[in-house]
């Protein structure tokens, strides 16, 4: 890869950019953002070559261009790039919902949609910027490649081989950053994370937003330790794509805060009726599989 062209050189474009730098692969990076001041930060801290404003110049040659920025800014980037896209360039993305992404440029590309491929990185932190990259962020940590729609089967209209020939790329490029990669469909992933990663953003969000909202809150954050620090450890997340990821996953999410609020409503009658077999049992249940999660983390 001779040409990276990433648009957001925050924590994720800025530590894919310090992989590349840190394995001497001679990729010169080129960087493109909403402020200026960023990509300066980005430069001084040596994390990309050039700072670029004109589109068509930073599209030149470009081998890969990876869409590091907040969700809903996808279809404005897709539309600026799309008269500058050279064949031979692949297009992809981190961002953290993929079925919207993915609609997006099948609607914008057209028929240069066989040069994107969706992906997220399940790597991250509660510092965002450029400043909170880290060159060992993607070490161990899964990458999803989600390259077609599950109506794609069998990929109508799309060259087969070519395709292919552009996922190996774009996973070359994660597995250079330590990644795990694999491969599923827009829909499942959307699903799995609405569980998994969104739906425990929103708690947190809601719980740390519930508590500074009451008239005591100063006396409650001072009395809050080691349990509150980790369970809202997620709540000082980026907002605004965190905004993103709500609004364009809404009915994978909604399902899951059904599923909770059926799961708390148990667990508020439980607590009621004073059944302390049916809280333990819950507890035991819910204690088993995540002490089963984390073994099967540190494998």
């Amino acid at each position: 890869m001779k040409k990276l062209v990433i648009f957001g050189v925050g924590l994720i474009g800025g530590s894919v950019a310090l992989v590349l730098k840190k394995a001497s692969l001679s990729t010169h990076i080129v960087g493109v953002g909403r402020t200026q001041a960023s990509l300066n930060e980005a430069l001084k801290l040596g994390v990309i070559d050039a700072a670029e404003t004109n589109i068509r110049e930073a599209c030149r040659d470009a081998d890969i261009i990876l869409i590091a920025a907040p969700v809903a800014q996808t279809g404005g980037i897709l539309q600026s790039i799309k008269p500058h896209l050279h064949c031979n360039t692949v297009i992809t993305d981190a961002g953290s919902t993929k079925s919207d992404v993915l609609t997006c440029a099948k609607e914008i590309l057209g028929e240069q949609f066989n040069q994107f491929v969706g992906g997220h990185p399940i790597a991250g932190a509660e510092k965002s910027g450029v400043s909170a990259a880290k060159a060992d962020l993607f070490i161990g940590k899964n990458v999803v490649l989600t390259p077609y729609f599950n109506d794609d089967a069998p990929q109508a209209n799309l060259d087969k081989a070519s395709k292919a020939s552009k996922i190996n790329r774009v996973a070359e490029m994660w597995r250079t950053c330590g990644a795990q990669v694999s491969e599923m469909s827009a829909e499942t992933h959307d699903r799995i994370f609405a569980a998994v990663s969104h739906l425990p953003h929103l708690l947190a969000f809601a719980l740390v937003d519930d508590i500074a909202a009451r008239p005591n809150a100063e006396q409650l954050f001072s009395f809050a330790a080691s349990g509150f620090r980790d369970f809202t450890r997620i709540a000082g997340s980026h907002p605004e794509m965190w905004r993103d990821i709500s609004l364009a996953n809404k009915e994978a999410l909604l399902g899951e805060i059904s599923a909770f609020e059926k799961e708390l409503s148990q667990l508020k009658q439980l607590l009621a009726d004073e059944n302390g077999i049916g809280l333990q049992a819950l507890f035991e249940r819910a204690s088993i599989a995540r002490n089963n999660w984390a073994k099967d983390r540190e494998k």
